[in-house]
């Protein structure tokens, strides 16, 4: 994905703050998983989109820092966590922290990012300069955010043993799974910059769109991206037998026989790369890619539509440029 130079040196900001954290040596257990997931090549979208929040609202951007950062911890957190109940092998095309050491492990070094993340919202509640209530609404998101995640994780949870999932349901899991963080990411940006309660309303509504577009275009490109640069092996959603957009989407179109065929395949945690074939080609002939695709731009553009009403300025500019690069991504 081709990243604006305002965002590389945000990004690159980010990158040195968190490079910059109290992490001890001892006990090597706990934080080196910690340091060695924070050094792994992520994209930074969440904290990029805190400081660019903040700007947006009129706020000094070096102000979100700690928010940003707090943000980036709850998210490598979460992640920690999702490699462990879905036994994956890799992340950002490592080693997972599950896989180079264990699930105990991969826990303990996820609840330490998490309560490092508190400890980077303390600044807004150690200093003279914000009020109480401006503390109180930007640990508010944080911890609603942090409690969404956890509502969508457990929707995914449950939809593995669930059949009869729909597009709906599938949507209202990834505005928890996914688009929660994304969503908050926005707001506490927002809420740094002391903005009021209805323009933090209209960015938590951006960042969910955006968030929803993103996990869809997760789901296609997990079916037709390079794997190499995607990171993932192609077509692991169709392995793990996941209900993603495509499959959901697949099922509602498909007659008797294709249906009976895509649930055998996905029922199948051996699926050969000739099944993987089988289902991405039915995707194509039910018009899936397209219309999933479409569903993505949709989305997108509802989360722009609502940026309308920010005043310009290059940080407004910045977040536009930002989604249409996230449209067109291949990876």
């Amino acid at each position: 994905m081709k990243i604006t130079e305002r965002q590389q040196k945000l990004s690159d900001l980010i990158d040195e703050k968190l490079a910059e954290l109290n992490l001890p040596e001892e006990p090597s257990l706990l934080y080196d998983p910690v340091r060695y997931t924070l050094e792994l090549a992520g994209k930074r979208v969440r904290p990029y989109l805190t400081l660019v929040g903040c700007g947006m609202c009129g706020g000094k951007v070096e102000e979100a820092l700690p928010a940003a950062l707090s943000i980036e911890l709850l998210h490598n957190f979460t992640l920690l966590h999702d490699d462990i109940m879905d036994r994956a092998d890799t992340r950002r095309g490592k080693a997972s922290v599950f896989k180079k050491w264990n699930s105990n492990t991969a826990i303990l070094s996820g609840d330490a990012m998490y309560a490092k993340a508190f400890k980077q919202l303390q600044y807004y509640g150690d200093s003279d300069f914000y009020s109480k209530n401006q503390y109180k609404t930007i640990l508010d998101i944080f911890l609603n955010s942090a409690e969404t995640v956890c509502e969508g994780q457990a929707y995914d949870l449950m939809f593995e043993s669930q059949t009869d999932v729909c597009i709906e349901e599938y949507i209202k899991m990834i505005e928890g799974k996914t688009a929660a963080l994304i969503s908050g990411a926005l707001a506490i940006g927002g809420a740094v910059a002391e903005t009021d309660e209805a323009t933090i309303d209209e960015l938590r509504f951006v960042g969910k769109k955006a968030g929803i577009a993103f996990q869809i275009q997760d789901d296609l490109l997990d079916a037709i991206a390079d794997p190499e640069k995607f990171g993932k092996k192609r077509g692991g959603d169709i392995v793990e037998g996941k209900k993603t957009y495509l499959t959901l989407l697949a099922l509602e179109r498909c007659n008797n026989k294709q249906q009976k065929q895509l649930q055998k395949i996905l029922a199948n945690d051996k699926s050969s790369a000739s099944d993987i074939d089988t289902v991405i080609e039915m995707y194509r002939d039910l018009n899936i890619i397209e219309d999933t695709k479409n569903a993505v731009q949709y989305h997108y553009e509802e989360a722009m539509d609502h940026l309308e009403q920010f005043d310009d300025s290059e940080y407004k500019k910045e977040i536009i440029n930002f989604f249409n690069h996230l449209i067109s991504r291949e990876y």
